[in-house]
């Protein structure tokens, strides 16, 4: 964006911030839980594809593989937000999140479906790493706080509207789902008025740096939170590619599963809203190690639970845990980035974030073996809670 854009986006209430930043935010609805739409379809393609070799475990990749090509294709978005800006990255994912989700529809064949999925998967990578650096590049301080709190609100804002309306289309039609992935074209003409690209010279952060990665005396703090993302999104993930499962156990219908995952997503919007205050007051360690154990006690709430109240209960606490950490985590590494491979840093986060999404499955599967559902949740919450602890101690000292 140019210079005068940025500096209304920062500080004015001029019609094009306005526009610029209802723009990201509405963007960000679109991103988190987006490859969690087709949650409530899962137990329908299970039956449909039942024919396919190993349709089990593939059912649950068609979920998972798009939070895979998010992790394996941020770095590149990275780079390309780097080099290329901003507003191109940000126009071309917006433009094939509507191509290749709503593909999915029209796909006969589950070879075909994982392709789509793929795809869209590079297309969220590239939207979560192009507004992660517009908002690092417009707001310092405090104000980067509260904004990135709203971006992790916004984007569990996302899964409380899409989810439910994924339960109640599967409920017809377990296709049905894909065509809320069109939400995207009505972003897009706001980001081709509304968003204009920073300018690139020496006293603008600009991208005129050699690429590199960042200075040795902060790779390791970046290193440790990007381990934090992976680890608090394994856990968290195991909400949507868990609990359809262990809902049906308990006579749940699909449209109302959609509507349970999506109470995870709607505390989640809570804990960002409460995120600048608490971040105000609280150190961060403190924060981060506070977030990370409301997450493991509310598996622990789920993994013990008899009734859907119960799991509720649980999912109100672990997700207001999430909406902490995740605009925590940002602001640290947005502290930490250097201007000119913002991009490429941020991008890391995106990638820790979704590879713990589509490793979700694949690690608990042997502790779902042998604990069942219920056990699984436990002892993941157990093992948050003592991680919790651990962050703590290792955190505190780059506060």
């Amino acid at each position: 964006m140019n210079a005068a854009l940025g500096e209304a986006v920062r500080h004015g209430p001029a019609g094009p911030a306005r526009i610029a930043r209802g723009t990201v935010l509405a963007a960000a609805t679109l991103t988190l839980m987006a490859p969690a739409i087709i949650a409530p379809s899962l137990p329908a393609m299970r039956t449909v594809f039942a024919d396919v070799a190993g349709a089990d475990v593939l059912v649950r990749l068609a979920l998972t593989i798009t939070s895979l090509a998010i992790g394996l294709s941020a770095p590149v978005a990275g780079l390309a937000a780097d080099r290329l800006g901003r507003k191109p990255l940000l126009l071309g994912s917006l433009a094939l999140y509507v191509v290749a989700g709503v593909g999915g529809y029209f796909t006969g064949g589950l070879a075909a479906l994982l392709v789509t999925r793929a795809l869209l998967g590079l297309a969220v990578g590239g939207i979560m790493t192009a507004i992660s650096a517009l908002i690092t590049d417009w707001f310092d301080g405090p104000r980067r706080a509260s904004f990135l709190g709203l971006q992790q609100a916004s984007a569990s804002l996302g899964g409380v509207l899409f989810l439910p309306l994924a339960g109640v289309l599967s409920a017809a039609d377990w296709k049905a789902p894909f065509w809320i992935y069109a939400a995207g074209a009505f972003v897009l003409p706001f980001a081709v008025i509304g968003l204009r690209e920073q300018r690139r010279d020496s006293t603008s952060g600009a991208l005129t740096a050699a690429p590199g990665d960042a200075p040795t005396g902060i790779r390791w703090p970046i290193a440790g939170l990007y381990l934090l993302a992976f680890a608090v999104t394994l856990a968290f993930y195991m909400a949507p590619t868990q609990l359809p499962f262990l809902l049906t156990e308990l006579r749940v219908g699909p449209a109302l599963v959609g509507v349970v995952i999506a109470v995870t997503t709607l505390s989640s919007v809570l804990g960002a809203l409460a995120f600048p205050a608490l971040r105000s007051r609280w150190s961060s360690s403190l924060l981060t190690a506070a977030s990370i154990a409301l997450l493991g006690l509310g598996w622990v709430v789920v993994g013990t639970a008899h009734t859907v109240a119960q799991v509720v209960a649980g999912l109100l606490v672990g997700g207001f845990g999430v909406g902490l950490a995740v605009p925590n985590l940002n602001l640290r590494l947005s502290d930490l980035a250097p201007v000119a491979v913002r991009g490429r840093i941020l991008s890391g986060l995106v990638t820790g974030i979704f590879l713990g999404q589509f490793l979700s499955p694949l690690l608990v599967q042997p502790l779902l073996r042998s604990t069942g559902i219920g056990g699984a949740f436990l002892w993941t919450g157990l093992a948050m809670i003592a991680g919790a602890a651990l962050a703590f101690v290792a955190l505190r000292k780059t506060n």
